[in-house]
């Protein structure tokens, strides 16, 4: 069985400045922290002798190729990704970096999300990807309006109660 795998979806090439940031920080830390030291461990372990019945080596092998890999994703999607740190000329509707607050239809409930690109999604902070089924149906919208969204468990109803980009962090 190969190693192949077949390429990843496109995903919209924008990104926060605060998403920005933290993706340069971790892959500084990868390449000047985390590498070295793996680097170090694995060359211990390659000096014990036999390495086909070696648990350390085998391990630090697989960890310095899965930090190889993020460094080498990091590297290429930072070239591409474009920082968006300016308002939308209509604040009043849904774009790329709004705080949005939208009510339930179904059940009430308020909900919170912040639009950001697909590689600084956080569920616990309610940041969603703009290419989330979510976001895509919010897009354009204004306060008061109603949309349904395609989600996993089916189709929901949200209205629109607040759009914001106070874009001071997170």
């Amino acid at each position: 069985m190969g190693r192949w795998r077949p390429p990843a979806e496109k995903s919209t090439a924008l990104i926060t400045r605060e998403g920005h940031a933290r993706l340069k920080s971790e892959l500084d830390t990868l390449w000047r922290i985390n590498r070295p030291d793996v680097v170090k461990a694995l060359a211990a372990a390659a000096a014990e002798g036999d390495r086909s019945e070696n648990a350390e080596y085998t391990y630090r092998k697989k960890q310095l190729g899965e930090i190889d890999r993020r460094v080498r994703y990091l590297s290429k999607r930072l070239e591409v990704l474009r920082v968006i740190e300016t308002t939308p000329t209509d604040p009043g509707a849904v774009f790329f970096s709004a705080r949005v607050i939208v009510e339930h239809l179904g059940n009430g409930d308020m909900l919170r999300y912040r639009i950001v690109g697909p590689d600084e999604t956080d569920a616990k902070l309610g940041y969603i990807s703009v290419d989330s089924p979510l976001a895509r149906a919010m897009l354009k919208k204004r306060v008061d309006d109603e949309f349904e969204a395609t989600l996993p468990s089916g189709v929901v109803r949200y209205a629109i109660i607040e759009v914001s980009y106070d874009n001071t962090g997170a």
